[in-house]
């Protein structure tokens, strides 16, 4: 399979345009393991800073406090999950064994 550029003047039907090919491929993956390896330095150093990505739980601690207690008094799960602000499926995750 061959690949002409009309406005590039690259022709892989050539042994020079397939060369130019491959190193523009070449330079493209290298740029992409350059970035990767910055993405992996800079999440690296903001942990050291103690920053935590992601998004935040839904369920802090005092409101996993606060669904367990009223639990145990008998409300429904679609009655807690309306008063502390989350979806029914994030507290059947919280009860399930």
């Amino acid at each position: 399979m061959a690949f002409a550029s009309v406005t590039e003047q690259i022709d892989t039907t050539t042994a020079g345009g397939e060369l130019v090919f491959h190193i523009f491929g070449a330079l493209a993956s290298f740029e992409r393991q350059l970035l990767r390896e910055r993405t992996h330095a800079g999440l690296a150093a903001a942990r050291e800073r103690g920053k935590v990505g992601g998004r935040p739980p839904a369920l802090t601690v005092t409101k996993k406090r606060e669904a367990t207690r009223m639990r145990n008094q008998g409300n429904t799960i679609g009655d807690i999950a309306e008063v502390l602000g989350v979806s029914k499926r994030t507290l059947y995750r919280h009860f399930s064994p």
